[in-house]
């Protein structure tokens, strides 16, 4: 079982208001229609794609340079300036390759997949524009094998652009096997190339070498689909949202302790307590919120009026990562919920380095004890000197995000840890798990 086998989230829309005056972006079709859009829905609201100012375009400049206008940086969690990404490539000799990264693998987020089911071409729309930018003929378009709903849905969006000739690039679908470290970037050249599904940590890079070693491009599903918007609308459209350094709307997965979880459309640099609000608000006050999900950390209450944005997140060592917020309630017990994500992150690993092999499942197993009321004397110190260790030693950032959730509940539930040390695992600990952690099994193949 693995991470798609977790209950569906229900979406829900961030309406606009004083606060958020551009209102829906990537979602605005659902919530006019509450239908996902045919390929003529979106001709009727988008009208086709701009791969030239004189077909509609609301911007004069090229498209690189657009984005970089607009501020538009990655949604899929690393929060890297996109018109730095499509340069990259575009400066680079020969026929070049678009690769769209539809895994998801957070367990915990739901937003790729709902954009892709209600909006398919405004992400096929991104991705094609991409490969007109940087000068390639093919897009690969990577998505989990275990989502057969999902192909099906985008398969049948190809099918419909392919009938109208709308696109002048080729658009392949590929299902690769569903692990939390397939969805990193060199995974899916490494498996497009015939190899493992697993990331590759030694240069060349793939904006230098990536599928057929050709110069390599690939970006998250939500990314292309804001580039697109862009191509569409022009960069100050795009900045009447967000903050002046971080512009834009992202969408962000809400769930646990929520009156009604789900995937919402939001300005960066709304405040997580609002975000939460506009979730249905928490039955109860959360005694913390995951950010970024199972490679994110946890905050405290007291932190929870912070805007999502990556400046103000940083100084609290979080980061909106794959826009994903969990709310814990007082019934639950953090150290217990965090192990069992440690296990799953553990089980998931590439087993292709030291960080991985070794110190992750070190990190999980004395996690587990410490939970579990198990631990020994000197459980405490190994603990933070493993977690210590984890950061910038991998062949990927697997290792740096095991890393940053377990020091950030060492932190955070400090009165916890210290009663799970000296007097056994409290109460709550006990109590049936509250969030929806899959069972920590390895993949089965990564081919």
């Amino acid at each position: 079982m693995n991470s798609s086998a977790a209950a569906p989230f229900t979406p829900h829309h961030l309406a606009p208001g004083p606060c958020d005056p551009a209102g829906t972006r990537l979602l605005a079709g659902w919530h006019a229609t509450g239908r996902p859009a045919t390929l003529t829905d979106h001709l009727n609201r988008y009208g086709p794609p701009p791969f030239a100012p004189s077909t509609g375009s609301r911007t004069s400049l090229p498209l690189v340079e657009a984005v970089a206008a607009a501020g538009l940086t990655g949604r899929g969690g690393a929060g890297f300036p996109t018109a730095r990404k499509l340069g990259a490539v575009a400066a680079r000799r020969g026929r070049c390759v678009v690769v769209v990264n539809a895994m998801e693998s957070e367990p915990a987020s739901r937003k790729d997949q709902f954009l892709i089911a209600v909006a398919p071409h405004l992400v096929l729309d991104g991705a094609v524009l991409a490969a007109v930018a940087v000068g390639a003929d093919t897009v690969h378009v990577c998505l989990p094998r275990d989502r057969t709903s999902q192909y099906r849905q985008l398969s049948t969006a190809v099918d419909e652009r392919r009938r109208t000739r709308l696109d002048p690039v080729r658009l392949r679908l590929h299902a690769l096997p569903h692990a939390y470290v397939s969805s990193e970037s060199t995974s899916l050249v490494r498996w497009l190339n015939g190899g493992p599904a697993r990331p590759r940590g030694s240069p060349p890079h793939t904006h230098e070498q990536g599928v057929a070693r050709r110069p390599t491009l690939v970006n998250n599903a939500e990314t292309l689909a804001h580039l697109a918007l862009i191509a569409h609308h022009g960069p100050e459209w795009f900045r009447q949202a967000g903050t002046p350094d971080e512009p834009g709307t992202t969408l962000v997965t809400v769930s646990g302790c929520i009156a009604a979880p789900g995937v919402l459309e939001v300005s960066l640099g709304t405040p997580l307590t609002t975000i939460l609000c506009r979730a249905g608000g928490a039955p109860e006050p959360p005694r913390a919120v995951l950010v970024g999900g199972f490679a994110g950390a946890w905050l405290p209450a007291a932190h929870l009026h912070t805007p999502l944005t990556r400046c103000d997140l940083a100084p609290l060592g979080a980061a909106p990562g794959a826009g994903v917020l969990i709310a814990l309630p007082h019934s639950a017990c953090g150290l217990t919920e965090t192990a069992r994500m440690l296990a799953y992150l553990a089980a998931h690993s590439a087993r292709q380095c030291g960080p991985c092999r070794l110190g992750l499942p070190g990190v999980a197993e004395d996690f587990t004890a410490l939970a579990a009321g198990q631990a020994d004397p000197a459980l405490l110190s190994r603990l933070r000197r493993r977690t210590g260790l984890l950061p910038d030693r991998g062949a990927c950032r697997h290792p740096d995000g095991a890393a940053r959730l377990a020091a950030s509940a060492l932190h955070v539930f400090a009165d916890d840890v210290d009663q799970h040390l000296t007097r056994g695992a409290c109460p709550t600990a006990h109590r049936p798990p509250h969030l929806p952690v899959p069972p920590a099994t390895p993949p089965e193949t990564w081919r």
